[in-house]
């Protein structure tokens, strides 16, 4: 089975975990955007709040990719990311799982993060490197790089303890050969036939190949960064 290009979510959410289970026992920790709270499971040991902005319904304007659904489930708090109603320094903890490209200003978000979080508190963030628009209207950036954390993270009281790429350019390009047929049918209205499938899968199996030669290539793209970082 090739592989190549499909990881991209569950590598992710295991690099989550294997933070979620670095805080504390019964440290408070924010999740903000939580949508519907796929990490509330994994923070049984914590005192776990979830905040979001409770607009996204599943259908959106209807461009780009949507869910079909979204629900909400008995959120903590319903405000807007940049301004959530909470005391200064009242969690040790924040998670920000892809949530950063839904953000019309993501840096007023980092400033809130700081305010909110207790010094050497901790922050689990991941957001994509290059995305393709989805959750529209709410979708305003295709991504960030390495260097936005870099250099805004340390502006707003934050030391990097963790910075890591998730896939690498050709895992990237993977994903986007994948989505060929099914952009495809809703946007050509055409069908591959037999012979263009083929070429698709040996492409794949090119990537495949390569990827895993990799060396460095993540410099030029990959899904996104992780990035674990403490309030100093």
């Amino acid at each position: 089975m090739i592989t190549v290009g499909r990881q991209n979510e569950s590598t992710r959410v295991a690099w989550v975990e294997k933070m979620l289970k670095k805080i504390p026992a019964d440290a408070r920790i924010l999740d903000a955007g939580a949508g519907e709270q796929r990490f509330k499971k994994n923070c049984a040991h914590l005192n776990y709040v979830s905040q979001d902005f409770g607009k996204y319904e599943g259908l959106g304007d209807g461009a780009g990719l949507q869910t079909g659904k979204w629900e909400y489930d008995k959120l903590d708090i319903v405000s807007d990311i940049a301004n959530i109603p909470q005391p200064e320094g009242s969690f040790d903890a924040i998670l920000c799982t892809e949530v950063f490209e839904h953000l019309p200003d993501p840096l007023a978000a980092l400033r809130e993060f700081s305010r909110l979080l207790k010094n050497g508190g901790y922050l689990i963030l991941t957001a994509p490197f290059c995305s393709i628009t989805h959750f529209s209207p709410h979708h305003y950036y295709s991504g960030f790089n390495r260097y936005f954390y870099q250099c805004h993270l340390p502006k707003n009281d934050f030391k990097i303890l963790e910075i890591t790429p998730n896939g690498n350019f050709f895992e990237y390009i993977a994903q986007e050969v994948i989505r060929i047929n099914d952009v495809a049918k809703q946007h050509a209205h055409y069908h591959l036939n037999l012979f263009e499938k083929g070429i698709l899968f040996l492409s794949l199996k090119m990537l495949e190949r390569y990827s895993r030669r990799d060396q460095g290539s993540n410099g030029l793209v990959c899904f996104g960064y992780h990035v674990f970082a403490q309030r100093i």
